[in-house]
């Protein structure tokens, strides 16, 4: 007596050899991205603490709830910008530059930082200066 048959595997299809990639990029995305999050979410409190102690005593008269929401929309705000390195990311890793990209990688998170924290000064030395 013959045990259960078993089927064949299948061959992968296009779709689900695209989709398999697609989940291996953005697992290798998020393996060096989201760390790196804390540096860019450290550098860009730093800016809004310099400016913040720089503006002392003055600074402290403007400290309310309505500036403190107004910091944690920005926060959010610099966060789903951050977000856009991933479309980046995905999109060099789907052209097979893997080797040149992990340069790329760390030029595109400094050129970010860099972006993120002129914007962030100009926002804390208008919303904290007197």
């Amino acid at each position: 007596m013959n045990g259960p048959t078993q089927a064949a595997p299948s061959s992968p299809t296009p779709a689900t050899g695209f989709v398999a990639r697609l989940s291996n990029y953005v697992a290798d995305g998020l393996r060096y991205w989201e760390p790196r999050r804390l540096i860019y979410n450290g550098v860009l409190a730093l800016v809004v603490l310099t400016h913040f102690v720089a503006a002392w005593p003055a600074s402290q008269t403007k400290l309310s709830f309505d500036l403190v929401l107004g910091l944690f929309f920005l926060a959010v705000l610099a966060n789903v910008c951050y977000c856009v390195a991933y479309l980046v990311d995905i999109f060099v890793q789907f052209s097979g530059l893997h080797r040149q990209w992990r340069v790329g990688r760390v030029v595109l998170l400094a050129i970010g930082i860099a972006f993120a924290a002129t914007i962030t000064h100009f926002f804390a030395k208008g919303i904290l200066s007197s």
